[in-house]
């Protein structure tokens, strides 16, 4: 190895780590070692040494990086970019009759054809930076297998035309001749720096686009894993049907990670493949929401979104798929006071979705457990489909794209609450994401005013520590939450609209819910451009380590359980305020309304 490639290797790692807080491992820096040098020496003799080369290229409100954009100018003189995935692979092969899939030697499972894995970068990069906005033709995707010839990767070549393209190193010279016929001779510093100071559009909301994905045509870009998983589940209800089996898929992942992106798609695509799909959550404002919005101006597509209580007669198989949101929120049982005798059997409510569909599909966040009786750990559905002979293909996604993509911030967060090893450590900032401590309520409230004022959808929530009146009589909204002089009211508890305010389903998601105080039920499954969160009482810093005020605490599913134990309750509690502190896409303002409490919070923050 040269020193050029050894230094290549530290300096990338150090400004990783300076960046993004990614510390690189001995394959990453392998991997740059023997992949960029290849790269660099391409563009050289292709006589287009002045071509820019963006390593780790971060995409925008996300952990995923591109292994490299080219930035150049083209023939027109016009900016133009080139997203290169680049590969060590020698060997790779179609996983079983998929066209997405392909297995690598030494990887545990199948993964992403490399040409969808850079395509979708390219695309979404489309989606975000306004520099391409208009302008879809500055840029295209490539997936450079370097070490590999066209016989050792030749399932891989053999694909239906694609938006990328794809060279191995046997077509070395071809893809020196596509540089050359991509890029004129010119420096592209000007390109690179046009493509880095690039506004960021708002991002895609995922109610907003639910409509077009699910009753006209796929709206969303999936990356990675979140690709990966779609095809895996694409994949088990295919090969459900061709070979009459029974196949569980799990898909874990923490706020975030597109786990709703990844239903809406696969709900989409397989009901468009002729498919009998349908979509369940344990969530009334997020099964409501994605009715009013998702469904919007079609009853029949509104009756595929339902809750998890539904399935109580469903017969075995009836679906090929059942989508199941938001799986944290899987109850022991399905029956409630409303149900009628008859169905109270104690049937396990993960049974009945278990049996409902030929391929149940549970996306999940295990940290959102948030109420006593909740049982959707991946353990839990693990154990049921064993107990029932059910396979289950469990997939695991790993980036992070509410939080401005920030996955520094999520894994302080979860060290701060202790959900995650280390302990509490200081903020250490990230471009894409804003944390600020306030000192009073008025001060987060006006921060929320100000952020709603510049054009971007902000909301206040807060744990559960004041009563929740019912509207008066009059409509008008009683201020339970009040802090000294401060006071504002939760958002409704119903489904119908009173005095202004939106019913609770909406909250999240009407404009009209930024007045109200919002809690872990309404915001639960949501996001929105900043969180404010309001840290009550009942979770409070004393002498180096939390201590949870159980007296504190007006949840009636928490104070019920008298016989919940005191690690439970706190585990219950931190994981209310890992959702609370994990809604915004673009910042979080928090306050705790115990002093000490907000003084260590503001000690954390630089």
């Amino acid at each position: 190895m040269s020193r050029f490639e050894r230094d290549l290797a530290e300096r990338l790692a150090e400004q990783l780590a300076i960046s993004v807080g990614h510390t690189a491992g001995r394959a990453e820096r392998r991997s740059w070692e023997r992949s960029i040098p290849v790269l660099a020496a391409d563009l050289t003799d292709a006589g287009r040494g002045g071509v820019e080369m963006l390593l780790e290229f971060k995409l925008p409100l996300s952990s995923k990086r591109a292994d490299v954009v080219l930035a150049g100018v083209s023939h027109a003189g016009e900016p133009r970019y080139v997203v290169v995935e680049l590969k060590q692979w020698s060997e790779a092969h179609r996983f079983e009759d998929s066209d997405s899939l392909v297995t690598v030697s030494g990887y545990p499972r199948p993964v992403l054809h490399p040409v969808d894995q850079v395509t979708g970068y390219g695309e979404y990069l489309l989606d975000y930076a306004a520099v391409l906005e208009e302008h879809p033709e500055r840029i295209s995707s490539v997936a450079y297998l370097h070490n590999a010839t066209d016989f050792g990767v030749a399932d891989l070549l053999e694909r239906p035309d694609t938006a990328g393209r794809i060279f191995t190193g046997q077509r070395r010279g071809a893809f020196r001749d596509y540089l050359r016929s991509v890029f004129a001779p010119e420096s592209g510093a000007e390109a690179a720096d046009l493509l880095l100071g690039s506004r960021i559009a708002p991002s895609k909301q995922l109610m907003a686009l639910a409509a077009d994905e699910v009753q006209r045509r796929e709206m969303f870009v999936l990356l990675d894993e979140q690709r990966e998983a779609f095809e895996y589940v694409r994949h088990a209800v295919e090969a459900a049907r061709r070979r009459n089996t029974k196949t569980a898929v799990v898909v874990a992942g923490g706020p975030g990670s597109g786990k709703s992106v990844i239903a809406l798609s696969l709900m989409g695509q397989l009901a468009r493949e002729g498919r009998t799909v349908i979509h369940a959550t344990g969530s009334q404002s997020f099964t409501q929401t994605l009715r009013k919005v998702a469904a919007k101006g079609s009853p029949r597509v509104r009756k595929t979104f339902q809750y998890f209580n539904s399935f109580m007669t469903a017969e075995p198989n009836e679906l090929d798929v059942l989508i199941l949101d938001e799986a944290h929120r899987i109850r022991e049982t399905s029956a409630n006071r409303y149900t009628r005798a008859s169905l109270r059997t104690g049937r396990p409510q993960i049974d009945e979705l278990l049996s409902a569909a030929r391929t149940p599909v549970f996306l999940l966040d295990q940290n959102q457990v948030v109420r006593p009786g909740e049982l959707g750990t991946v353990a839990d559905i693990h154990a049921a489909a064993a107990e029932r002979g059910i396979d289950v293909l469990t997939v695991t996604l790993d980036d992070q794209f509410r939080c401005g993509g920030s996955l520094a911030y999520v894994a302080w967060v979860e060290r701060l609450l202790g959900l995650r090893s280390g302990g509490p450590q200081a903020w250490g900032g990230d471009d894409d994401f804003s944390v600020t401590v306030m000192d009073s309520p008025h001060e987060l409230d006006t921060w929320r005013g100000a952020r709603e004022g510049e054009g971007y959808g902000a909301r206040l929530t807060a744990g559960f520590c004041w009563p929740w009146s019912d509207p008066r009589r009059d409509g008008s909204l009683v201020h339970d939450v009040t802090i000294g002089d401060w006071s504002r009211p939760w958002n409704l508890k119903g489904d119908r609209s009173v005095g202004g305010a939106p019913p609770a389903p909406l909250w999240a998601t009407d404009p009209a819910g930024s007045w109200q105080v919002g809690c872990v039920y309404t915001a639960q499954g949501f996001e929105y451009d900043f969180a404010g969160v309001i840290i009550g009482p009942d979770l409070v810093w004393r002498e180096g380590s939390w201590r949870v005020v159980r007296q504190a605490n007006k949840d009636p599913a928490l104070r019920s359980r008298s016989a919940l134990s005191d690690p439970e309750f706190e585990r219950l509690v931190k994981n209310v305020y890992k959702v609370l502190l994990t809604r915004g896409m673009q910042g979080v303002g928090i306050y705790s309304t115990d002093p000490p409490t907000n003084d260590f919070l503001r000690s954390l923050i630089g």
